[in-house]
């Protein structure tokens, strides 16, 4: 079964996204709307693509199966709504959108155009994280005690696009766009939501901060820390968890550690990973019900809803308690 299909916005990340197309026998890339004309000739040229100015012309001469919306995190709720109306699935770039009360129009929408949703939170699946799942639920670390994430970039850099440091656009600064990522990650790669948080954030404009020290927990009350700074450090990404036998270490692009006898031995060594080509399969399973979709609304929601309460506990300076939208394991397993 072969699907077509358009994508709004042409950014770095809709590369990603049309590579991975190419490289699926089933999935035909037909259409891109940006309105940058440099930046769409350029994709359109080398992919071969009807270019477009308009996604909503795009959208109604082409009629695409799917649309990956890789927009300005301010235009996902406009372009997925627009868009599931049409009759098209979703592939919504992360975060969501910008606040939960958007996320839950989103999911509405598809579920009443019966269309499918994935929202793309590409942790789940890079093979170090999926690694490091099936060390927590093999249980041979034991009861796992708390984790430690450290993410240090250089995020100020002059070739960020203007949208992300203006807070309308974006919907705030490294916690939004990066933290979101970390955030994600543990919350999957543990299998439980989180149920409180207590954040202190320094801003280096009004409305966007550069840095953050996170401290959450999860449901079962596993405490866990994110440090996370994109001042020009050295640096930095690496997810340690401690468990009562042991610890886990992960590196994304590195691979995973773990030390039973005081000494970390490498159990995964990274290399070829597909993640972006893994998470339209996921899509197009879902779209030809082969399975569920893991990354649905729902699931990206609930991010959404803890980076809320990240920024209200740094605003009202206090810890907050969480009740998230997941229903049992959704999006989790």
């Amino acid at each position: 079964m072969m699907l077509t299909v358009g994508v709004i916005g042409g950014g770095v990340i809709a590369r990603e996204h049309l590579e991975a197309i190419q490289s699926l026998n089933d999935l035909h890339a037909v259409a891109l709307a940006e309105i940058d004309s440099s930046k769409r000739d350029a994709l359109s040229g080398e992919f071969g693509l009807n270019g477009y100015s308009d996604y909503k012309q795009m959208i109604q001469e082409t009629t695409p199966d799917i649309v990956i919306i890789t927009l300005p995190h301010h235009l996902h709720k406009e372009a997925a709504l627009f868009s599931a109306r049409q009759g098209c699935h979703l592939l919504l770039e992360k975060p969501m959108a910008l606040n939960a009360e958007e996320c839950e129009e989103i999911i509405k929408a598809a579920a009443e155009h019966n269309v499918q949703l994935l929202v793309g939170h590409i942790q789940h699946y890079f093979q170090e994280n999926r690694m490091a799942k099936r060390v927590i639920q093999e249980l041979e670390l034991g009861d796992l005690v708390f984790i430690n994430e450290t993410r240090h970039l250089n995020y100020f850099t002059d070739d960020r696009p203007e949208w992300f440091l203006n807070p309308a656009c974006s919907g705030g600064g490294i916690i939004m766009n990066i933290g979101a990522h970390c955030v994600d990650k543990i919350q999957w790669v543990v299998g439980e939501p989180f149920t409180k948080v207590t954040s202190n954030l320094s801003y280096s404009s009004p409305g966007i901060e550069g840095a953050g020290l996170l401290h959450l927990e999860t449901e079962s009350g596993i405490p866990v820390s994110i440090s996370i700074s994109g001042y020009n450090p050295v640096p930095k990404h690496v997810t340690e968890f401690v468990f009562t036998k042991g610890m886990m270490k992960v590196e994304i692009g590195k691979g995973v550690w773990v030390s039973k006898h005081g000494r970390y031995e490498q159990v995964y060594s990274s290399n070829q990973d597909h993640p972006f080509q893994d998470q339209l399969i996921e899509l197009m399973n879902g779209i030809t019900g082969k399975s569920p979709i893991e990354n649905t609304g729902v699931y990206g929601k609930s991010i959404i809803q803890v980076i809320e309460s990240i920024y209200q506990s740094d605003q009202e300076v206090k810890t907050l308690r969480l009740s998230h939208s997941l229903q049992g394991k959704e999006g989790l397993v």
